[in-house]
């Protein structure tokens, strides 16, 4: 499909699957030789990062990776709402060990900067994000990307997870609101 759409908004294909496909090989590949020798923790940002992170962890080869889950929230519809919720926490013991942060996308920056907080508070060893998208030109916050996929424009985006009011996350594509 070259256009959807989703609710009142129309949207056009901005990146296929096998482009995202082939930068999460990529960045799976950096993760396994930079953490081969540690017992790193993915926690995958829910709702939005599930699919990457699934798609990330079938690639992961490091014998003591584990996976948890987070939901943080700031957007409503297709802009940031400013302030960051924390919807469900983290259960586990993380002092001391490497934590992977899974995103979807890494934007302004803020529900990033909120984790990391929040993980350094319970003494984290250290932590490193893993993002499928990101918009450098869209950051408010002094976050850094670890492993980046893919870099955007500061368009609204839908597909491979990211969604508009709960519509488009199944697309195995991106899709950018089109003008």
């Amino acid at each position: 499909m070259r256009r959807i759409k989703l609710h009142d908004r129309e949207f056009e294909l901005a990146i296929d699957a096998a482009t995202i496909d082939r930068e999460i090989v990529r960045v799976a590949g950096e993760i396994n030789r930079d953490l081969a020798e540690e017992r790193p923790l993915f926690l995958s940002v829910l709702n939005g990062a599930f699919m990457f992170t699934a798609d990330l962890l079938k690639l992961i080869t490091v014998p003591g990776a584990e996976v948890s889950f987070v939901k943080v929230a700031s957007y409503a519809g297709t802009s940031s709402t400013g302030r960051v919720r924390e919807l469900i926490g983290l259960d586990e013991d993380i002092a001391g060990r490497t934590v992977v942060i899974t995103e979807d996308m890494v934007d302004t920056g803020r529900s990033l900067a909120h984790l990391k907080a929040m993980l350094e508070e319970r003494r984290a060893g250290r932590v490193l994000t893993a993002a499928m998208f990101h918009k450098p030109v869209a950051l408010e916050c002094d976050v850094t990307v670890d492993y980046a996929c893919i870099a955007l424009e500061n368009d609204f985006v839908v597909g491979r997870g990211l969604d508009y009011d709960g519509l488009g996350r199944n697309l195995p594509d991106l899709y950018r609101v089109a003008e």
